[in-house]
């Protein structure tokens, strides 16, 4: 995943350098890839209804046990359905000609060793969305596997996409952490699962006195639900859009 793969050469002016320079990342044009975006969604969502009484029952053990099952239906989606880092920009750049045969690149990155390399990248930010949650007002001193877990969860939805197909371009990062990268699958992920964790908390608080407010049954919910729809949203009908377009365009 080299960081340089991302770059194009680009004319245009300093306000137009983000949009150019940060291309968004398409959905594989093949009908497996589109179905497999289009399911997975599903599945994870339903996965997450069908064990909601054992996570609000058992969180810890249940969060343990789901975390390889999310991160291996997270492989399979970013291997089948998204380019690796770098790739289809080089796509756009040079299209090829009627009748001329494509070239096969012996440099071209490896798409499993590209996943590993990216969920390797997600399990070392998981402290440091750990550490955000804690900046964020979760338990400082309890909880302390439930708020691990949780963090683990939500690198796994919203960072192992944009590792996986940004790879580690300062630019692109940059871009993200700004938000003013365009938007596509991976972006959306990482967007809904931010608003969908912070919009979870909201009912934690409420004296309600049920078992499901309990830390982190509403912040998972609320990421796993932002996450999905959202890069649903992001790849299909607002791919290519900017925030604030997509912001002005609800108003």
């Amino acid at each position: 995943m080299s960081s340089t793969a991302l770059k194009e050469p680009s004319t245009q002016g300093p306000e137009d350098k983000s949009k150019i320079g940060i291309p968004p990342v398409p959905i594989i044009d093949t009908p497996l890839s589109k179905s497999v975006a289009l399911i997975r969604p599903t599945l994870v969502l339903s996965l997450l209804a069908i064990r909601f009484n054992e996570l609000v029952a058992e969180p810890v053990s249940t969060l343990r046990v789901a975390l390889p099952v999310v991160a291996i239906i997270q492989a399979i989606y970013a291997i089948l359905c998204l380019p690796v880092a770098g790739s289809y920009t080089a796509k756009v750049a040079k299209k090829s000609r009627p009748g001329e045969k494509k070239k096969t690149d012996a440099n071209s990155p490896n798409v499993i060793s590209t996943a590993v390399l990216a969920l390797l990248l997600t399990a070392i930010s998981t402290p440091a969305v750990y550490v955000l949650f804690i900046l964020f007002g979760a338990p400082f001193l309890d909880h302390v596997a439930h708020t691990l877990l949780c963090a683990a969860h939500f690198s796994l939805l919203g960072l192992f996409p944009v590792f996986y197909s940004r790879g580690v371009s300062s630019q692109a990062l940059l871009a993200i952490a700004g938000a003013s990268a365009p938007l596509d699958e991976p972006f959306g992920a990482l967007v809904g699962a931010v608003v969908g964790a912070w919009l979870g908390a909201i009912p934690i608080p409420l004296d309600w006195d049920r078992e499901w407010q309990k830390w982190p049954i509403t912040i998972l919910v609320g990421l796993y639900t932002g996450s999905l729809s959202f890069s649903f949203a992001s790849g299909w009908l607002l791919y290519g859009k900017h925030l604030a377009e997509a912001g002005e365009k609800d108003e």
